[in-house]
């Protein structure tokens, strides 16, 4: 690093929470004020942070119950596990605060380690059983709460500290003879969440199969108390987004981006985790998809005139945003980097106005690669009829990644291939798409076309015989390590009209130079 840098760096966040430690505080969160209360509520950070009701779980348990009560046989009941604290080898802490498994929390919204819980399908009554600690975990970790002290925060009917057999005694306390189980499918990594191993429940009825389909459903459709708190960390996403956009200089380095974006969204927002490993990547870097990761750690110096293509969002009580903005370093945009820029925020445009219930996110997907492949044309780079030229999977070299997905308690949300799903396209492009689904009312989803010029993509394109004819490669040559452009929003499907999460962002050219421009000016 230069001196120039850690000058600049030093300086950025001397005056980062200077300014933030006065005024901003109050501005960024002034709609959220809540209790700062830690026995009165689930959830919040202090009164400038949202306050969260465990009303919003209980509403979840109630939705789950009435979806599972249409199949299930009488004396049925659901336990659920919590995620379990994992420490570093050769540590007794990770390098991460823990973070509670997505279904789990879904419908209790407790934090803690290695806990469980039970509801009653016939009666919707809910037990959550915490860990049993010994008596030195005072020392180490913390007061040991009594079970009074969690029946109050979390809001349910009994609390029972877990020991040998405690979950057997209550299921059979509450008429149970059938247990359901959770046996969860990740459709993007294949893999399962495994259902929990308890011989205690060995004698009742298990079923490992009813429960997945029933409540990754319930997860996909967001109640208003849920869109509170997305509506939240959208809001936070884009503080912190913007404060990254006011702040970033030509000559200061990737994780510094990344490094103000995480303290902005912690220190105004109360965030404690990301919902995601921020990819941050400049200049032709922006190229790289999931840059950010162990094989490219947003480590470059970021060049004068680089396009930051930022793409990072927080996440507040485990439900998360999921935010990408691209801008010009130096804050204003080349006539290539305008042309691309336009062309992507076109397809972000068209795609907010087009998706409606009833409407196949499939249908989305080709409508952003028809906008991009039309200013494409405009700009020379594609040739030929840009009908024919979607058709045969061009949009794909330029946008590999899927439109977007169903975000929630996760970043890339579950559910995506239930309802009427319609099986994985082998089409470039259509195959990363994370849902097939046709929209609905309280879907939340993210709307992210991207333009990249890849050149492993490029290469491959100028020798396919179906690819080629459509690419005017002595124009597409003047934009290689250009990088990408992607433009990320966090929306609510609406009948009335879809509503943007993350709209205080600047996002015209007109309006980044000029956000820009009086950034600079002030500082």
């Amino acid at each position: 690093m230069t001196g120039a840098g850690c000058v600049s760096l030093t300086s950025m966040f001397a005056s980062v929470i200077d300014a933030y430690l006065v005024g901003p505080v109050r501005v960024a969160c002034s709609l959220f004020v809540g209790s700062t209360s830690s026995l009165t509520m689930s959830f919040d950070r202090g009164g400038h942070t949202l306050h969260i009701s465990a009303k919003l779980f209980a509403e979840n348990r109630a939705r789950l119950v009435a979806a599972l009560k249409k199949q299930a046989p009488p004396n049925s009941v659901i336990v659920l596990a919590g995620g379990v604290e994992h420490m570093r080898y050769n540590t007794d802490m990770d390098d991460l605060p823990f973070r509670q498994e997505s279904y789990f929390f879904w419908a209790f919204g407790a934090h803690e380690s290695d806990s469980y819980g039970a509801i009653d399908v016939d009666t919707g009554r809910s037990i959550l059983f915490p860990p049993t600690l010994a008596p030195d975990f005072e020392i180490w970790e913390g007061k040991i709460q009594p079970e009074s002290w969690f029946l109050k925060k979390y809001e349910v009917d009994e609390v029972h500290f877990r020991k040998a057999n405690t979950i057997r005694d209550t299921v059979t306390k509450l008429g149970g003879k059938n247990v359901f189980l959770l046996k969860a499918f990740n459709e993007d990594s294949k893999n399962w969440l495994e259902a929990p191993s308890l011989p205690e429940l060995n004698h009742f009825n298990i079923d490992t199969k009813l429960l997945y389909p029933i409540f990754a459903e319930a997860r996909v459709f967001k109640s208003d108390a849920e869109i509170e708190v997305l509506r939240y960390a959208a809001k936070i996403a884009t503080d912190a987004h913007k404060e990254v956009m006011r702040r970033v200089q030509p000559k200061m380095y990737e994780y510094q981006m990344e490094s103000l974006f995480r303290h902005i969204s912690y220190f105004t927002g109360g965030c404690r985790h990301l919902a995601y490993t921020c990819i941050a990547p400049t200049g032709a870097n922006a190229a790289i998809l999931h840059y950010g990761g162990a094989s490219a750690p947003n480590t470059k110096q970021i060049n004068d005139g680089d396009i930051c293509m930022f793409d990072m969002g927080p996440e507040y009580n485990c439900y998360a945003s999921d935010v990408s903005c691209s801008f010009p370093s130096n804050g204003k945009f080349t006539k290539k980097q305008k042309t691309i820029y336009n062309a992507v925020l076109r397809a972000s445009q068209a795609v907010f106005k087009a998706a409606k219930p009833g409407i196949r996110w499939t249908e989305m997907h080709i409508l952003a690669e028809k906008v991009i492949l039309t200013d494409l044309k405009a700009a020379g780079i594609v040739v030929g009829d840009v009908d024919e030229a979607v058709e045969a999977g061009l949009g794909g070299v330029f946008m590999p990644h899927g439109l977007g997905h169903f975000f929630g308690l996760d970043v890339h949300d579950v559910g995506g291939y239930l309802g009427d799903a319609l099986p994985r396209s082998k089409r470039p492009g259509l195959k990363s798409l994370r849902t097939t689904r046709t929209l609905a009312e309280r879907m939340t989803i993210t709307i992210e076309p991207g333009c990249y010029f890849v050149d492993t993509l490029l290469d491959r394109a100028l020798i396919d015989e179906k690819l080629k004819k459509f690419l005017n490669n002595d124009i597409l040559r003047e934009y290689r390590g250009f990088g990408g452009i992607r433009i990320e929003d966090d929306v609510v499907i609406w009948a009335k009209g879809n509503e943007n999460m993350s709209h205080a962002l600047p996002r015209t050219v007109e309006e980044i130079e000029k956000f820009m421009a009086k950034a600079r000016a002030q500082q």
